[in-house]
């Protein structure tokens, strides 16, 4: 639903790559990600004999997995970030290599929590819980108020509990910021200008809206509570097309409810600061959950740029051309 008015300039967009490669081709196209923009494209290119490959899989694990079959006749080689997807590919006779997370290869294993507090100049030394409503403003107006409102409920039985807000750009700010003061003025809680990930790495706990934020989360190995909130038209389409178990990344690579999801009409400030609560005040919970993160971060940790690159000169010819 979301998308809707920007098609008329995706599809024209489209439409001058494809007339731009076919007649200039290269000796392979590599889209990235933007599966309904690319994987169209990629087919058309791919009919007319030149390489293709994909990197970032779309969710057909999960939804619309018809899919599969554009996908098969659209790309050359699919590289996945998740070694889940790379066996779902080959069950059904797609080429596909995981080549692991880029993420996982930067973010260290271990994040020191004092000194993360102390880069963020926060000298709090009690329980400090991140809050992450989402890295759009519609995100952040649909997530927000709920998340404050826990932070305040939270606050209201813990009141040696702080609270770190990273927001994504100045509209994200300004919506947040309204919405605070409307919601939770009182709450000790400092805002951040971007730096995501500096404010989790600080936190004892962290409460954010679902994607790619919540497997950044786990590299850094801090307890989470993760929810979501949709228009009710595109939740409701959802409901019908989406099979998967679960939404949140780290339930889906541990294959296990392994994190607390809340998902629309559950997402309320109670659900949220039991949660949040439960985290802070349970350290044996949370040290099983790092444990876990950890084994999961290892197995993500593959030098995927490298092993990408050394697919795409493979799959391109440059190898047997220059040799190495």
């Amino acid at each position: 639903v979301e998308v809707v008015r920007h098609l008329p300039g995706l599809l024209s967009i489209r439409r001058d790559l494809r007339r731009h490669f076919l007649a200039t081709p290269p000796d392979i196209f590599i889209g990235i990600d933007a599966p309904d923009f690319n994987l169209t494209l990629e087919r058309q290119l791919k009919r007319s004999g030149i390489r293709t490959m994909h990197y970032v899989s779309p969710s057909v694990w999960a939804w619309r997995s018809y899919r599969v079959r554009k996908i098969a006749a659209s790309v050359d080689c699919m590289l996945t970030l998740f070694p889940f997807e790379e066996q779902f590919y080959r069950e059904r006779n797609v080429p596909a290599r995981c080549v692991g997370h880029p993420m996982a290869d930067l973010i260290a294993a271990d994040m020191d929590r004092g000194e993360s507090r102390s880069h963020l100049g926060i000298k709090h030394r009690g329980p400090l819980v991140a809050i992450l409503p989402g890295s759009r403003v519609g995100e952040v107006k649909r997530m927000a108020q709920p998340f404050l409102q826990a932070a305040d409920w939270c606050y209201e039985r813990r009141i040696d509990m702080r609270f770190v807000v990273p927001l994504a750009s100045q509209a994200c700010r300004d919506a947040f910021e309204t919405l605070l003061a409307q919601t939770a003025s009182r709450l000790p809680v400092t805002l951040l200008d971007g730096d995501s990930l500096g404010a989790m790495a600080a936190a004892d706990a962290v409460m954010l809206a679902s994607g790619t934020a919540t497997l950044e989360c786990m590299l850094l190995k801090r307890p989470m509570v993760v929810a979501y909130r949709l228009s009710p038209l595109t939740y409701s389409l959802a409901r019908l097309l989406v099979k998967s178990r679960y939404f949140a990344l780290p339930n889906l690579l541990a294959g296990r409810p392994l994190v607390r999801e809340l998902i629309q009409d559950e997402v309320t400030p109670e659900n949220l600061g039991r949660e949040v609560l439960a985290l802070v005040e349970n350290p044996a919970r949370a040290r099983e959950l790092v444990s876990v993160f950890a084994q999961i971060h290892a197995d993500l940790r593959r030098d995927a740029s490298h092993q990408a690159a050394d697919i795409v000169l493979q799959m391109s010819g440059w190898r047997e051309t220059h040799g190495g």
